[in-house]
């Protein structure tokens, strides 16, 4: 499970602006093991109770300008400072008696939705009770990542964020399904990012099952790369190729044997496409190759059997 971090309860508040102004000069999303250091430094801005009901304030005075331009994130979330290196955010978990969850349904919040994450994260909790979470470990490097594949998922304990507490979520380890405070909560993050995170898989867990029921973060270049094979000429279609051969990650090499055999004349001509990928892919790319073979066979086969009838 996350590891909890002890700091001190004493230590003085500061502001987010101070917190940025360090992160900006020294943080390194490349050390994992150095997110660590910064926990009693999120600890001490978690201290200060005052900068996030200033910041939301300011936010209603300006009809929330700030972060509709620059909060990529659903309304859970408010985005208190974006780099290309890290984020810093405050999230916000209702209880099953709060209105908007009535309204909005758990699923808006992500609970009861076992989940892993493609990177590593800091989390204290700021103000409530805190979120319940199941906390779960897998071995990333043991999984292909195909839906439906068996994982081996080790059930840790129920635990909560409560206020004060820190956590730091490893990326590619630590599985939680989260579930809704006795009353309304908010945590503090500081996110590690990384050009590459985009195009590491985040998986949705079957926990009852112990199954990858989906991947999350699906790419804009994935329907990129479907539009550049279909309209995109003869550029398009080198360009394609040279995805298909070379691209790092298994889901783009994917997406560009699908737009391959989606260019295909017919049915049998699809099917040797997507089999020529099983072979020639390695990983999730060459489940998901198959997997797809699988599925136009199936449906060839149905098709031919409506049409005899």
């Amino acid at each position: 499970m996350p590891l909890t971090i002890d700091c001190r309860d004493d230590a003085a508040p500061i502001e987010l602006a101070e917190l940025v102004q360090a992160l900006e000069e020294r943080f390194d999303p490349r050390d994992a093991e150095g997110l660590a250091a910064w926990a009693p430094a999120l600890r001490r801005l978690a201290g200060n109770r005052r900068f996030l009901g200033d910041l939301v304030i300011d936010e209603l005075k300006q009809h929330c300008a700030g972060q509709s331009a620059r909060n990529q994130y659903s309304a859970q979330v408010i985005l208190l400072h974006g780099s290309r290196r890290f984020l810093v955010r405050a999230n916000f978990w209702p209880s099953e008696t709060d209105s908007v969850y009535a309204n909005s349904g758990p699923q808006s919040f992500f609970y009861g939705a076992p989940h892993d994450h493609n990177f590593s994260f800091l989390t204290v909790g700021y103000l409530g009770p805190g979120y319940w979470s199941d906390y779960y470990e897998y071995e990333y490097d043991r999984v292909t990542g195909c839906p439906g594949e068996a994982v081996d998922l080790r059930f840790v304990e129920r635990a909560r964020l409560s206020q004060g507490k820190v956590m730091l979520y490893r990326e590619h380890l630590d599985v939680h399904s989260q579930l809704p405070p006795e009353s309304l909560s908010v945590s503090l993050n500081i996110l590690a990012l990384s050009p590459a995170s985009e195009f590491q898989e985040q998986y949705s867990f079957d926990v009852e099952n112990a199954r990858i029921a989906g991947i999350l973060n699906p790419s804009a270049l994935e329907t990129m790369v479907r539009l550049a094979a279909t309209f995109g000429g003869g550029n398009g279609r080198d360009l394609i190729e040279d995805f298909a051969a070379r691209h790092p990650s298994d889901r783009i090499r994917f997406a560009a044997w699908r737009a391959k055999a989606a260019a295909a004349p017919d049915v049998e001509a699809r099917i040797a496409v997507y089999d020529e990928a099983a072979r020639r892919l390695t990983g999730l790319a060459a489940a998901l190759a198959a997997r797809e073979a699988q599925r136009v066979r199936a449906a060839r086969e149905w098709i031919g059997q409506g049409v005899a009838a």
